[in-house]
């Protein structure tokens, strides 16, 4: 939750915070899953923002792996209401931030980026990394917002119907050219119950 008086360093825009102590065990769990699936994986990536690099950091030691940066995978902008002021106006009801909701679109918050501009951009992200590794497994630590566009693209939808992923959470996405299927969103099975209650990115 947003704490009257923090700031946080920005990068292209973004706030930037690390990851709260309850994030940095999600992310050991999850790269135990992974480390132990029996799957090779080709590579890691993560993107410009602190967190994402922290939540990779554990799989890739374990893995003897860099994390490579795919900027374009950043989560969505906020404009106006970085920094944790979107979660304050949803607290407080605020008139405007109901009609995001109601309407299901970024783009109403002031300054926030074009939902074409966010989705050209993810698909572009994801486009990359495809054409780099085919065939391979590869692992991309995103953000919440960035989840949701991915399976929105994939299976057609639009809104917030994929918005919420839990934080350390598993999705499995094929990239065949053009073709995205997605083979599983949300995969919390090696979170446990102790983090059931944690707050979305």
């Amino acid at each position: 939750p947003l704490v009257e008086g923090d700031t946080f360093e920005l990068i292209d825009g973004h706030a930037d915070p690390h990851l709260h102590p309850d994030g940095i065990a999600q992310a050991d769990a999850m790269a135990e899953r992974l480390a132990t699936a029996g799957e090779q994986i080709a590579a890691i990536y993560a993107t410009t923002l602190t967190r994402t690099k922290q939540t990779a950091a554990p799989l890739a030691a374990r893995l003897g792996l860099e994390v490579d940066v795919e900027a374009d995978l950043r989560e969505i902008f906020l404009g106006e209401w970085e920094a944790g002021e979107l979660r304050q106006r949803v607290a407080d009801e605020d008139p405007l931030a109901l009609r995001v909701f109601a309407e299901q679109r970024w783009d109403l918050i002031p300054g926030a980026e074009p939902g074409e501009v966010f989705r050209a951009r993810v698909r572009a992200g994801i486009g990359r990394i495809a054409a780099a590794h085919p065939n391979q497994l590869v692992v991309a630590v995103v953000h919440g917002g960035v989840i949701g566009e991915i399976m929105n693209i994939a299976t057609g939808a639009t809104g917030f119907g994929f918005t919420g992923a839990d934080n350390a959470s598993i999705s499995h996405l094929v990239v065949d050219g053009d073709r995205w299927i997605v083979r599983c969103y949300n995969d919390t099975g090696h979170l446990g119950q102790r983090f059931s209650a944690v707050p979305v990115d």
